[in-house]
């Protein structure tokens, strides 16, 4: 059996499915970026953060059940948080969290896996994720920025970088932790125009990434015949290691994931459970758009870590349960 065929039309379709699919909440991502850089002072930013660090990053785990986002517009956002003054621990935290720990994606979650227990998968997947964004921005909390932020978020003008820890101790002493913005004479319409035009530049800068993920994803999604991988499904870790993969290339949205993961029924829950919560958190069109933010170095040995750790956490549930 031909392992590889490529359809231009199979590869149209599905290129612009992916794109129709992301473009949308990309596109609200960067739209409340805009609002967010137009109408929310720096100070705001940790101004409602607990003191306790450990808190701090933890509240941000959750926030997706408030503000649910997808893996598509998120990037913009909390790019556009951490140049307002969110502490990059608490940012990386809410980035890898909010596409799973989320009403929308919990709900499609239930609905894909009816019939396979999907109340258990459903909270364990959440749960999973909330554990692994946690672990994450404590690991972030303890590196200097220097080697987590490229160049450009180091050198944004007119914010100081500060730690989480050393942001909220000024808060706790009554200080702010970094310059504020000073009282803005704007009215509501001028604002609006000013958010406006900060989303769509950004806007154009994260859908250049987008495009280029989609298309590799396609190339995968429609070329390489699904039938060669199901003799994984034997074995436990080459299961779950080819479904992280699968899933890495595929770069589907954490809203639609589960239904093509229920799909695999002769893989094993472990698999099915790090298809779900790696690819929301690194795919092929988010190892571009991390580069808006992060260090290249960091991007590649943070999809390792993340790799390893989700599939050794599954791995060892799947042996319990």
């Amino acid at each position: 059996m031909n392992w590889f065929t490529f359809n231009l039309q199979d590869f149209s379709v599905a290129f612009l499915s992916i794109l129709f699919e992301g473009v949308p909440f990309m596109f609200i991502g960067t739209l409340i970026s805009g609002i967010i850089d137009a109408f929310v002072p720096s100070e705001t930013m940790t101004k409602y953060l607990p003191r306790n660090p450990l808190a701090a990053i933890a509240l941000s785990g959750v926030l997706g059940v408030v503000f649910p986002m997808c893996e598509c517009g998120v990037v913009p956002v909390i790019r556009r948080m951490i140049r307002k003054g969110l502490p990059v621990s608490c940012a990386l935290t809410y980035l890898l969290a909010a596409p799973i720990v989320n009403p929308i994606v919990a709900l499609s979650t239930f609905a894909a896996f009816r019939g396979q227990h999907p109340a258990f998968v459903m909270s364990t997947r959440i749960a999973l994720g909330f554990v692994v964004a946690f672990g994450c921005g404590l690991l972030v909390h303890r590196l200097p920025l220097s080697r987590v932020l490229n160049r450009q978020m180091l050198n944004f003008p007119s914010k100081r970088r500060l730690s989480l820890g050393s942001r909220l101790s000024a808060f706790a002493q009554g200080g702010e932790g970094l310059p504020a913005n000073p009282p803005s004479k704007k009215s509501f319409v001028k604002k609006m125009i000013g958010a406006v035009r900060c989303a769509s530049f950004d806007f154009l800068d994260v859908g250049f990434y987008l495009v280029i993920g989609a298309a590799i994803a396609s190339v995968f999604n429609t070329a390489v015949h699904r039938d060669a991988i199901l003799p994984l499904a034997q074995n436990s870790a080459l299961a779950t290691g080819s479904m992280m993969i699968l899933a890495l290339l595929l770069s589907l949205c954490s809203t639609s994931d589960a239904f093509i993961a229920a799909s695999f029924v002769t893989f094993p829950f472990a698999a099915k459970l790090a298809f779900m919560v790696f690819g929301p958190m690194m795919d092929v069109k988010l190892l571009f758009m991390y580069g808006l933010v992060f260090r290249k170095r960091f991007t590649i040995a943070f999809a390792f870590g993340l790799f390893l750790l989700i599939g050794a956490l599954c791995l060892g549930l799947g042996y319990f349960l």
